[in-house]
C-alpha cells in the first residue's frame, strides 16, 4: 500500500514537471506558450526533445519575430526618407534557452533574444551615390491608352530607387516581379512571339527598354537583352529590351568600383530613368541615339 501511494505521487508530481510551461515573450509582451510535454519523445526515462517537432517550432516561432529591413529611399521631391532595422529571432540563443527550460524541469519565462537585420541602403550610402548622374534616357508614350500607361508606371515605381551594388547583377524580372490582376496590372496591347495580343502588364517593355538604354549610356555591363520581334515605336530601332515573366528578362552587371541608384518615373506622357552613382565612380559613357520626342501613335494591338 506504501509502495503504491509513493508510484502515484511519483507519476503526479512528473506529470506536473512535464507539463510545466514555458512563456516567451517579446518586448516584454508574451506571445506564446509550449509545455515540456508537446516536445519530449515519450517511453524514455531521461529527457529526450523531439527534434522535428522543435524545428517546426522554431520555424512557425521565428517567422512571427521576423521583421524586415526597410532600405533608404529618395522621395518625389529627392529628400531622403531613412531605412528601418529589421529584427529576426536569436536561433542559437533561443536553443539554448529552451533546452535548458527542457531539462530544468520547471516552468520558465524568457524574452525573446533577436539579431537586428541592417538595410542594404541606409541614409548615408543614398546621400553619397546620388550626387552625380552618368546615365538617363526618357521615352515617351499615349496617355489616351489609360490601360498601358497604368502598367508602364507601375514598373516604373518598382524599379525606381533600386540600388545595384559593384559586381552585382540587375534582373528586371526580379526586381519588377511577376504582372499580376493582384499587383494592380491590367491587360493592354503586348507582342507575343510576333503577333500583337492583349496581356496583363502589356507596356512594361517600355520601361526595360528604356532601362537598358539608361544604363548603356552609363557604361555598365550589359548581360541580358532581346529585342522584340517586330518594331516598336518607343525607342530606335534596335534600342528595345523586349522582358516576359516566362520568357526573356533584361539584366545588367555594375561593373563600376561604386553602388549605381537608379531614379525611374513617368510624367506628363514621358518615362524618365536616370542613373546616379558617387563623384568616386569609375565610368566610361557610351554613344546611345536618342528616342524620338514625337509622341508614338496607338497602334491598334500592335505594340508592347
Amino acid at each position: 500500500m506504501k509502495i503504491t501511494c509513493l508510484t502515484i505521487l511519483y507519476l503526479f508530481l512528473n506529470q506536473s514537471v512535464m507539463n510545466s510551461e514555458l512563456v516567451v515573450t517579446y518586448q516584454g509582451e508574451p506571445i506564446t506558450s509550449v509545455s515540456r510535454a508537446e516536445f519530449m519523445v515519450p517511453m524514455f526515462d531521461e529527457p529526450v526533445i523531439d527534434e522535428d517537432k522543435y524545428i517546426q517550432f522554431i520555424k512557425e516561432f521565428d517567422q512571427e519575430i521576423y521583421q524586415e529591413p526597410v532600405d533608404a529611399t529618395l522621395d518625389k521631391n529627392g529628400v531622403i526618407v531613412p531605412g528601418q532595422v529589421g529584427y529576426k529571432l536569436h536561433r542559437q540563443k533561443f536553443k539554448e534557452l529552451f533546452y535548458a527550460f527542457i531539462f530544468k524541469n520547471e516552468p520558465a519565462r524568457i524574452e525573446a533574444p533577436i539579431l537586428k537585420i541592417h538595410p542594404n541602403v541606409d541614409s548615408e550610402l543614398l546621400a553619397n551615390i546620388r550626387t552625380q548622374q552618368i546615365g538617363q534616357y526618357i521615352t515617351y508614350f499615349n496617355t489616351n491608352n489609360k490601360e498601358r500607361s497604368h502598367n508602364i508606371s507601375l514598373s516604373a515605381e518598382a524599379i525606381n530607387n533600386h540600388v545595384v551594388f559593384p559586381g552585382k547583377t540587375f534582373s528586371f524580372n526580379k526586381v519588377v516581379g511577376k504582372r499580376t490582376k493582384e499587383k494592380g496590372y491590367m491587360p493592354a496591347p503586348e507582342i507575343v512571339k510576333g503577333e500583337v495580343s492583349e496581356g496583363i502588364g502589356g507596356g512594361i517593355c517600355q520601361v526595360s527598354s528604356t532601362l537598358f538604354n539608361a544604363v548603356d549610356r552609363a557604361g555598365a555591363q550589359i548581360m541580358q537583352r532581346y529585342s522584340h520581334s517586330k518594331r516598336v515605336p518607343y525607342v530606335p530601332p534596335g534600342r528595345d529590351a523586349t522582358v516576359s515573366w516566362y520568357g526573356p528578362d533584361f539584366t545588367f552587371k555594375n561593373n563600376f568600383n561604386q553602388p549605381l541608384l537608379i531614379r525611374s518615373k513617368t510624367l506628363g506622357g514621358k518615362v524618365i530613368i536616370e542613373i546616379y552613382s558617387s563623384d568616386m565612380v569609375d565610368y566610361t559613357p557610351r554613344k546611345v541615339p536618342d528616342a524620338s520626342k514625337e509622341l508614338p501613335k496607338e497602334i491598334q494591338l500592335s505594340n508592347n
